[in-house]
């Protein structure tokens, strides 16, 4: 995922020491501030680019016992593997150039496989197995409906065809006669709220009505509607036959063609018209989509540029621009061959794994840098297969330890409970192993290919051509010098940490900077992380320019006061007839009504008016025979509660249910305290009680975000530390990790409310991801620290950012580029991904080039 791995092209070329070393010459080195080689007797397998290698001890003085830990049981056998694997590729290029290009062609014909039907959205972003959708087969199961007959949206089990119009007066009154005339012809000067009678017949105005000014109470606990600033008109289709259904569907999508031509006839002055459909979300949400297909030519392009400017050097033997060129080629070859593997196994591609490639662009450019930066370090008077496999040798634990820690942090994300979280790990870490197999592979093989080439270049700056020797002060700077062959090639970065970064970082001063940052900076996350809000809006499934962005505003503005009316059903036999049950029954009603997300003056119940029946008709309900047999004639009465009782052959009331209007439920945290509090009054109810209504099957996802969150965080981090112990098994550094990986989740996670992303499945992947990100940070640094020699902690910090430090900005800036496109994108599910990375890696840099070198030297 990151470069945080230890590039091996910002150590010292390991060499055979001389047996002796002359005293002026050991003079000059130190003065020139390099390191010694270690006697091959000496030197221990190097992790990353290897510990700061230890200095050769004045002549005839024994050679202290060194300080470093030498407990890695992996390091040294990895190292040989990839020495063999090296050798063989540098002497095979073609082989392994041609099998990786060969297995891109074929397995990138599963992208014929990518979906053309539409993505249920329901399916990928709701929790697997919420107690919504099993409330939601008990009613289905149980509670019939007949919309031809009659039709209420508040009886049914899932979402029905409808098309939404939201009419918002620009006068203070939608109810006067100039706004009025736009809108209907209808009188409503007697209009009462919130339920108004007509002809007997009681209507819940409640979602109706919006910036309301009430009047006087009339009868019960209505009152007369004196202005309104917004209304609501709804339209439902019949759904119930596949035909209609069919038909249904059309009139929507004809409707929705049509609509703005329509509102433009009108010429409308008086009043603002929105709209929304059952399709428009479905449809809108696909729309999104194909908003970030054009940002991957860009995010390409950038990538290239950059990888043009950090592999490029002033020679031309050096110069490494047409290799970087091809590395950037052989990630994109992994994206076709993940993505292509994955849809031929049958793994569903669905919209958010479009950042995928994005993230791997990002992070897959890392391995390049890594090897050729170990590349530039071997001497031009080896062989190509000699100089590969060296420099396989110098990258093996680093770039295998970041591939380790980055795909088991993807991996994790298969527990999530959310399938589009499932899905996104699934195909990106899928797609990193096959960047590090082509790294090893194809890329290596690219870089012999191009050692061939510098062989060649460098015998004829040697002898060159009378008739083309003038170029040859053109190819070199200083004008015609010749490269050094011993691979002396000090990045500038690197040096910038050693002389001037790590010195002015290790001052006083700046530690008490660096300390005071840090408490804002943690102080500022924890406060951030109390204001995070939870869940997906649905608004931001589609992109900005969508209709149904100004539609929701609307909603929110003026119909936010009134939720979902919500069943409470009976779901068992019980004894309605007995006053005992119906006793506990009214006092388990009567808890909902004072729950403050409930109106307890909307409250719907059958059983409330069948008694009121019985004694009007002078029957005793106490009595079974003539509770059962009375229901018939009062459903006659009122044929509103038919389908609310469910009666059995053997003339049992096998369940049963009545309604409760919600309140003040706008917010994601009063939906998720809504939906806990109602479920847990019907749990505590001495008779069987469940609640649901269709809506639940999204506000589960406030329930189950921060549970399945912390889990995944919590099994991510397990892994990386179990990793940690077993490719740098130092306590002290398994300690710093530990802290830096919190420490990053945190702020992340409090910047996020500062930055307007909410806690939910997008984002939650991307929280699963920066640990990755921060194991890779935090462990290279601390772990060259406390390998190092050096006699003080200062020196023993700038040496690790002085191996460590350019290599983790490099990681970071090519990660931030892979996904900085997404910035501009015009969805918030794309834009989301950038601004959480962009933290992480922000956050991550920081701790691993600033707060843990800086903390480090006070222990």
């Amino acid at each position: 995922m990151i470069s945080s791995k230890v590039a091996p092209g910002e150590e010292e070329e390991q060499q055979e020491a001389p047996a002796e070393v002359a005293p002026a010459e050991e003079e000059l080195r130190e003065t020139e501030g390099q390191l010694e080689a270690v006697p091959p007797d000496e030197a221990s397998p190097s992790w990353a680019t290897g510990p700061p290698l230890e200095r050769l001890p004045p002549v005839g003085q024994e050679a202290p016992p060194p300080r470093r830990c030498h407990t890695d049981c992996l390091e040294a056998p990895l190292s040989s593997c990839f020495l063999r694997l090296g050798a063989l590729v540098g002497a095979n290029p073609w082989l392994f150039l041609l099998g990786p290009v060969l297995l891109t062609a074929s397995l990138g014909t599963g992208l014929i496989f990518l979906p053309k039907e539409k993505e249920n959205l329901e399916e990928q972003y709701t929790p697997i197995g919420s107690p919504a959708k099993a409330e939601r087969r008990f009613v289905q199961s149980h509670f019939s409906t007949n919309d031809s007959y009659r039709f209420s949206a508040s009886r049914t089990s899932s979402e029905t065809n409808f098309a939404s119009i939201l009419v918002v007066s620009h006068r203070d009154s939608l109810l006067e006669p100039e706004a009025f005339a736009e809108n209907s012809s209808l009188n409503l000067s007697e209009l009462t709220f919130p339920i108004h009678s007509v002809a007997d017949h009681l209507i819940h105005l409640a979602g109706f009505f919006g910036g309301n000014v009430l009047g006087y109470a009339t009868t019960g606990n209505r009152q007369r509607l004196v202005e309104s600033r917004a209304m609501r008109l709804l339209y439902y289709l019949k759904t119930e036959d596949p035909e209609d259904r069919e038909r249904s569907q059309a009139w929507l999508t004809h409707f929705l063609d049509h609509f703005n031509d329509m509102k433009s006839d009108l010429a409308l002055e008086d009043i603002e018209v929105v709209y929304f459909t059952s399709l428009s979300r479905q449809l809108e949400f696909e729309a999104t989509s194909k908003t970030v297909i054009p940002l991957f030519h860009l995010a390409y392009i950038l990538i290239i540029l950059f990888a043009v400017v950090s592999c490029s050097r002033l020679d031309c033997i050096r110069n490494k621009m047409w290799v970087a060129v091809f590395g950037v080629f052989s990630v994109a070859m992994s994206v076709v061959s993940g993505f292509g593997l994955m849809l031929h196994i049958g793994v569903p591609f669905v919209i958010i794994v479009a950042n995928s490639p994005f993230l791997i662009l990002g992070v897959g450019v890392d391995d390049m840098f890594i090897m050729i930066s170990a590349w530039q370090k071997t001497s031009l008077t080896e062989s190509v297969s000699e100089r590969l496999s060296n420099s396989y040798s110098k990258v093996a634990v680093s770039i295998t330890i970041t591939t380790i820690t980055n795909v088991l942090a993807f991996y994790t994300g298969i527990t999530s409970s959310f399938r589009s979280v499932q899905y996104f790990c699934i195909y990106t870490g899928t797609t990193l192993l096959f960047c590090y197999f082509y790294s090893i592979t194809c890329f290596g093989a690219i870089m012999a290919l191009d050692g061939k080439r510098e062989v060649v270049w460098s015998r004829w700056l040697e002898k060159p051509d009378q008739k083309y020797s003038s170029f040859k002060k053109f190819c070199c700077v200083p004008f015609g010098s010749f490269p050094d062959e011993h691979g002396d090639d000090n990045h500038p970065m690197n040096l910038f940490f050693r002389d001037y970064f790590g010195p002015f970082l290790t001052t006083s001063k700046a530690k008490f900077i660096v300390v005071l940052i840090y408490i804002f900076y943690i102080i500022s996350s924890i406060y951030g992380c109390f204001q995070v809000q939870e869940g997906l809006d649905l608004r931001n499934l589609a992109s900005d320019d969508s209709y149904i962005t100004p539609y929701f505003n609307v909603e929110e503005d003026y119909f936010s006061d009134y939720g979902p009316r919500v069943m409470v059903i009976v779901t068992e036999t019980v004894n309605y007839w007995d006053k005992d049950v119906r006793q506990k029954l009214d006092k388990c009603m009567t808890q909902f009504e004072q729950n403050e997300y409930v109106d307890k003056n909307l409250t719907e119940f059958w059983l409330e008016a069948y008694m009121q029946y019985m004694n009007n008709t002078g029957n005793n309900p106490n009595d079974k025979n003539t509770f059962m047999n009375n229901i018939a004639g009062f459903l006659n009465f009122f044929p509103v509660f038919t389908y609310d009782i469910n009666v059995s052959s053997s003339n049992e009331i096998t369940s049963s249910r009545g309604f409760i209007q919600t309140i003040d439920v706008s917010s994601s945290s009063n939906k998720k305290r809504m939906l806990l509090k109602l479920r847990g009054i019907a749990e505590n109810c001495e008779v069987p009680l469940m609640v649901y209504n269709q809506a639940f099957i999204y506000f589960d996802q406030y329930a189950a975000i921060i549970e399945n969150t912390v889990r995944n965080v919590m099994i991510a981090s397990t892994a990386m530390f179990i990793v940690s112990l077993l490719l740098i098994p130092h306590p002290v550094c398994s300690l710093w990790v530990t802290f830096a990986i919190a420490s990053v989740i945190v702020g992340v996670t409090g910047f996020m409310a500062f930055w307007n992303v909410n806690l939910d499945s997008i984002s939650m992947i991307n929280l699963v991801i920066c640990i990755g990100f921060s194991f890779d940070f935090s462990a290279h640094i601390s772990y060259a620290f406390v390998s190092s020699n050096e006699p003080s902690v200062n020196k023993k910090s700038i040496e690790a950012l002085y191996l460590l430090g350019y290599p983790v900005l490099q990681s970071a800036i090519s990660t931030i580029i892979g996904v900085c496109v997404l910035a501009a994108a015009k969805a918030y599910i794309f834009r989301t991904f950038f601004k959480i990375m962009f933290l992480v890696m922000f956050f991550g840099a920081a701790h691993g080039l600033i707060f843990i070198p800086v903390f480090l030297t006070f222990f």
